[in-house]
């Protein structure tokens, strides 16, 4: 493994905390309860800190299928929950969520920066990331 292929790891791994982090920050420290579309959203993301952290430890690039797999997945879920929030023909069909409507919006930054945004980014960077590293060990 190359010094790049380590930076592009690290950098998963820094993103893909930091979202965690981020989403118990929202839920234990302000007090957000989320909604079964947060839950799934967590779900893909919290394995990503794990896996990248012992695929940093062990300098081990084949992570990166794993990483891709999940962040696709988890990006899915998450362009899907920031639609529902955003566009109204969207909001009429969304089925019940449990206790907390997945159509409500705890921040509203700018008027477009919502929780399932921020997890869509983040999801999307570790993606892209992913796929360079998967590029990458094929040179």
């Amino acid at each position: 493994m190359n010094k790049k292929q380590e930076n592009w790891l690290l950098a998963m791994w820094s993103v893909a905390l930091i979202a965690t982090l981020g989403s118990l920050y929202f839920s234990e420290i302000k007090g957000y309860v989320p909604c079964t579309m947060c839950w799934y959203q967590r779900i893909f993301m919290y394995p990503i800190v794990l896996i990248g952290l012992l695929a940093l430890i062990q300098k081990n690039v084949t992570i990166a299928w794993t990483t891709a797999s999940l962040s696709f997945i988890g990006g899915c879920i998450s362009l899907y929950h920031y639609g529902i929030q955003k566009l109204t023909f969207l909001q009429d069909s969304v089925p019940v969520c449990g206790g907390v409507s997945c159509t409500g919006a705890y921040i509203n930054y700018l008027g477009f920066i919502t929780i399932p945004f921020l997890a869509l980014v983040a999801f999307a960077f570790i993606f892209i990331a992913s796929l360079v590293l998967l590029k990458q060990t094929k040179e």
